[in-house]
């Protein structure tokens, strides 16, 4: 049990633009969001798609400098574990850190 929902898998630092940010769920509130980083990929042979990193964020502070600064480029630092919990997010990747932020560039 505890390998699989609360030992720290890996860590490393996500660079892109922040989508969005949204506080939801039923029970357990938590915050999810997407960071769209720079370049593209296919998936499937003939089509492209930006890559994309969806995550959660444990951190009411963290997440509040997200909403209050959508659309900027994010440096954030995550921790991965093999599965999700209900209270942690909907997520693997949990945001635990803002890096660095700063506008896009143009």
């Amino acid at each position: 049990m505890y390998w699989r929902y609360f030992y720290v898998f890996g860590d490393g630092v996500k660079t892109g633009y922040l989508n969005y940010i949204v506080r939801k769920g039923d029970v357990f509130k938590t915050w999810e969001g997407k960071l769209i980083q720079e370049g593209i990929r296919s998936r499937t042979v003939g089509s492209i798609q930006s890559y994309e990193f969806e995550f959660s964020v444990e951190n009411d502070s963290i997440a509040n400098i997200m909403q209050n600064n959508g659309g900027k480029l994010f440096d954030l630092h995550y921790k991965e574990y093999h599965a999700p919990v209900a209270w942690r997010g909907y997520s693997r990747y949990i945001v635990d850190k803002v890096v660095n932020m700063r506008e896009p560039l143009k």
